[in-house]
């Protein structure tokens, strides 16, 4: 109580002038319009930078999970696509989210180690067998394919990349139809080539590439890229495609992995046919 009182004492005149500027200031903004305004301004602009921050500091670490979020929703809406279902009649498709009508699965997947600029490229991806990865499923971003899974563990998968020596993507012009297999020369990872089409098809600049989905691994009609040039390989009857990637693999990081429900039974009817005879 004494060192109160002492206190006190020794510093009355600094406290009542406290006390007297708090009163001054406090009747000055109550009753004056144009200083009250600019406090409350200022303590508006102070509130608003303090609650930007906060919401940037929110959105960054809320940052991975929405983007999980957004790959479940555009799961959700990718497996509504007519590319997802078997086809009941020409121009018609079934959409039924059962597992006897429904073709395609997908899987969302986060890059967490990549290359882009050996020979022969690979991803490993965040997800493996436990979440029911294959080996040989397709692998797709927002923007166009990404490549086949090459190994699985139980936590992790190794996905061989488009930028890859054999890779044989079976692709196609989507105005003409005309198919062939993508391939990639070891250089630019930006852009491809499809070989395999013959140059008596009509062929344009900027035409896109799509997946075919004759293999069973990716669904038809999934970005690839657009073409960039052609010209008629030396001696015979081809066009030398080149073409851009529609995605930059060198900073990919959200994917989605493909399942397709039907994949055995195509391969089973397909190995009943008869191979040519050798004459």
């Amino acid at each position: 109580m004494r060192n109160l009182i002492a206190f006190f004492k020794r510093f009355r005149v600094f406290l009542v002038f406290a006390l007297l500027q708090g009163l001054a200031l406090s009747t000055y903004f109550t009753y004056l319009n144009f200083p009250r305004a600019q406090y409350l301004t200022s303590a508006s602009i102070v509130n608003g930078h303090i609650l930007t921050v906060k919401n940037d500091l929110t959105k960054h670490f809320n940052l991975s999970y929405n983007n999980y979020k957004l790959q479940k929703e555009n799961i959700s809406l990718r497996k509504r696509l007519p590319q997802s279902f078997i086809p009941v009649q020409s121009n018609i498709f079934k959409i039924d989210d059962t597992l006897y009508h429904q073709q395609y699965e997908y899987i969302p997947a986060t890059v967490i180690n990549s290359t882009f600029d050996k020979r022969n490229n690979y991803f490993t991806l965040n997800i493996g067998s436990s979440q029911g990865i294959k080996r040989g499923m397709g692998v797709f971003s927002d923007k166009g394919i990404v490549g086949i899974v090459h190994n699985v563990s139980n936590h992790f998968s190794v996905v061989k990349s488009v930028l890859t020596e054999a890779i044989n993507i079976d692709v196609m012009i989507e105005s003409t139809g005309a198919f062939g297999l993508l391939k990639w020369d070891g250089g630019n990872p930006k852009i491809g080539s499809v070989s395999g089409i013959s140059n008596d098809m009509k062929m344009k600049r900027w035409s896109k590439i799509v997946t075919r989905g004759g293999s069973g691994i990716f669904p038809r009609g999934l970005p690839v890229g657009i073409v960039s040039s052609f010209k008629p390989v030396e001696a015979k009857p081809l066009w030398d495609i080149s073409f851009y990637y529609s995605e930059d693999y060198r900073k990919i990081q959200r994917v989605y992995v493909i399942k397709n429900l039907l994949k055995y039974e195509q391969k089973e009817l397909e190995s009943l046919i008869p191979p040519d005879k050798e004459e």
